[in-house]
């Protein structure tokens, strides 16, 4: 007699189910987001519930009827930090901003903007700027860092203004643009976040201030739309959200599996400063250099030539030749060609443009001579550049 035995079923594994109280209106949440995203698909039991929202939305009303296991929240104000502690999950911050009454897990101000300092400070700049945002504990701590590792230079100053102001009050462009005026140049400005970078470039824009020849910002949190959109694109800080956004679901998981944690915060490191245009200068005290690299900068397309250069800059050829190199070290051929090369490289990186497009963009003559410049001077083709990117 034949026995059949049927396959014994291995249990339904309960799945968690995570509410996420974090924006997507700010390239900041989103690296969050897709840091958390990054466990969840690691840990294939959780069930998460989120809605697009903005940074200072209030908590949403589906939440009050909510049954879940834990919360991950950028907790904006007293209000949200209320209605929050009515839960009894586990629930994690990722922002800082309120007194700190549940586990937090947030970026390292301080080492962000050491990491700005020190970008500037190897290009020679020694006026320094901060511009943040007023009663905001995560800018002050920024500023007052920014401050204490540009201590070796010859001047700081800052402006602040509160959340919300800035994006719509002519007052306070006005008052903007009279600081960047005032300011000894050329002068090196970190900007809190990017979003407030964006204001910044246009109050320079408006006042006649040339960026980065005069005027060289550097952002924070690497938001790629804002950044990109900047005219001229707007370097800046990756702060390392994506980490925040992995530690904290790694944090919440082990207090929701019932673990016990020692202290109430974890500190992430930031990546790297990504340099686009708006930082891609040298503290240069020669004005007639800086107007140099500034026809340089706005013409890399073109087929401009060291004369061209000269008569922009009012100097002969070979007095301009002189003062650059005593400024940079470097000719105004050898410039030319690394800007045009960093930008071509930024292309490739960024873009899906052909390489035929990014030469020409670029100044180039043709791909195959941008293909032979790049491998000459910085030892990478195109393609690698594209396939690492």
């Amino acid at each position: 007699m034949r026995v059949e035995i049927e396959p014994v079923m291995p249990p339904i594994q309960k799945r968690k189910r995570i509410a996420l109280l974090v924006e997507t209106s700010l390239g900041s949440g989103r690296e969050i987001l897709r840091g958390i995203a990054q466990f969840a698909r690691e840990k294939t039991d959780w069930e998460i519930f989120h809605a697009a929202r903005g940074l200072e939305d209030e908590v949403p009303e589906w939440i009050d009827s909510w049954e879940g296991e834990g919360i991950i929240a950028r907790i904006q104000n007293q209000r949200m930090m209320a209605r929050l502690k009515k839960f009894e999950t586990p629930v994690i911050d990722v922002l800082g901003v309120t007194e700190n009454q549940f586990p937090l897990v947030h970026v390292d101000d301080a080492q962000i903007s050491q990491l700005v300092a020190r970008h500037f400070l190897e290009r020679e700049f020694v006026h320094f700027g901060f511009y943040g945002i007023a009663d905001e504990n995560w800018s002050q701590r920024r500023e007052a860092a920014f401050r204490e590792f540009t201590l070796s230079g010859d001047s700081f100053a800052s402006l602040n203004a509160q959340r919300g102001k800035s994006e719509g009050d002519s007052a306070h462009f006005a008052e903007m643009q009279a600081w960047l005026i005032e300011l000894p140049k050329p002068v090196a400005i970190m900007v809190c976040s990017d979003e407030r970078g964006l204001i910044l470039l246009e109050a320079a824009r408006t006042a006649g201030i040339t960026v980065p020849e005069q005027v060289a910002v550097v952002g924070v949190d690497n938001d790629l739309a804002l950044c990109e959109v900047a005219t001229p694109n707007l370097s800046s800080a990756r702060g390392g959200h994506y980490r925040v956004g992995f530690e904290a679901a790694d944090l919440l998981d082990r207090l929701m599996a019932g673990d016990r944690i020692h202290g109430n915060s974890i500190v992430v490191q930031p990546n790297e400063i990504v340099v686009r245009d708006s930082s891609d200068s040298r503290g240069i005290s020669d004005a007639t250099v800086r107007n140099a690299m500034q026809f340089i900068r706005e013409h890399l397309a073109e087929s401009i030539t060291n004369d061209d250069i000269a008569r922009a800059s009012g100097l002969s050829k070979t007095r301009l030749q002189i003062r650059f190199r005593e400024a940079l070290g470097m000719s105004l051929r050898e410039f030319l060609t690394d800007r045009r090369l960093q930008r071509a490289e930024n292309l490739i990186r960024s873009t899906n443009l052909t390489f035929a497009d990014i030469a020409e963009r670029c100044g180039f003559r043709h791909h195959e001579y941008l293909g032979y410049v790049l491998k000459r001077q910085r030892g990478v083709t195109p393609q690698h550049l594209r396939g690492n990117g």
